[in-house]
């Protein structure tokens, strides 16, 4: 005859979780997903606002570059690929697409040397506004 302790019955039958146990883990995931997201979400929105500011100085050293080379301004943004002085045009991060670039066309000369008026800086096309509450397309 085999005598089977009482401990070892019990706990063949309390095998898993109860729901109770699996509602606080819920609740625990729940509020770290609920502090975490925000700050992602943020640290995209920096990172993107980092990107558009290093791709704004370079095109404004660029197109400084190109004025100065050529004695004109360019007439396009797509003058200064063309002619070498950007391997491409950056997509602007906040609206993922290259065309949406807005060049800022000026009359005045800024080199003595310079012969033709054309673009003199550029700006973002996004219209959202940054964590700083400044549009993008000021910058």
């Amino acid at each position: 005859m085999v005598v089977i302790s009482s401990s070892r019955a019990s706990r063949t039958a309390e095998q898993g979780f109860t729901l109770l146990e699996l509602m606080i883990v819920m609740v625990i995931i729940a509020l770290l997903a609920a502090i975490a997201i925000p700050s992602y979400t943020n640290n995209i929105r920096n990172a993107k606002e980092a990107v558009l500011k290093e791709d704004l100085h370079t095109m404004r050293t660029a197109i400084d570059s190109y004025t100065v080379d050529k004695q004109k301004a360019p007439q396009s943004l797509d003058d200064l690929v063309q002619a070498g002085y950007l391997k491409s045009m950056p997509k602007d991060p906040f609206t993922e697409r290259t065309d949406t670039w807005v060049p800022d066309e000026s009359s005045d000369l800024s080199t003595t040397d310079q012969t033709d008026s054309g673009i003199d800086d550029v700006h973002s096309g996004s219209q959202l506004s940054a964590a700083d509450g400044t549009s993008y397309s000021s910058w």
